[in-house]
């Protein structure tokens, strides 16, 4: 049974819910492995054959052997237990949070210095989805909402 989610047409935005919660169970318990310091060197040795310990998905397995950390999100993964994996391999989380918008570190901390994202475009405003005034449904471009 799918519960109404009127969160999933927020632009640009995947919410760790219940659903991604439970599609991510064991990518999740995976990275909390790696807090301890044996699991991170077997890790480091052998990557695929730790990876093989768990229960996950061979999509998820990939996306954490490519660092892909915005797959293993849509996958279930927690952003906060991925960084386990970045850690790991001796990345902070402004090189993670870089790699996953596309910018250099350089970049992604002078955005954030700067104020961060621009909300244009971000911003929840008609049913379908669509954050942009010029194409909401008749009726809708040009109202405030609230």
């Amino acid at each position: 049974m799918a519960l109404d989610k009127p969160y999933k047409d927020i632009p640009g935005t995947l919410i760790f819910d219940a659903e991604q919660s439970r599609k991510g169970y064991w990518l999740n318990q995976f990275c909390m492995s790696l807090m301890k310091a044996p699991n991170r060197e077997r890790f480091k040795a052998d990557q695929r054959a730790y990876l093989d310990e768990w229960a996950m998905s061979e999509e998820q397995k990939q996306a954490v052997l490519d660092m892909d950390l915005n797959r293993a999100m849509q996958l279930g993964g927690n952003i906060y237990f991925l960084a386990k994996i970045g850690a790991t391999h001796g990345r902070s989380f402004q090189q993670m949070a870089g790699s996953m918008t596309g910018m250099t570190e350089d970049e992604y901390r002078a955005m954030m210095v700067g104020g961060g994202r621009s909300i244009e475009g971000n911003r929840h405003l008609g049913e379908d989805g669509d954050a942009q005034p010029q194409h909401q449904p008749q009726g809708l471009a040009g109202k405030k909402m609230g």
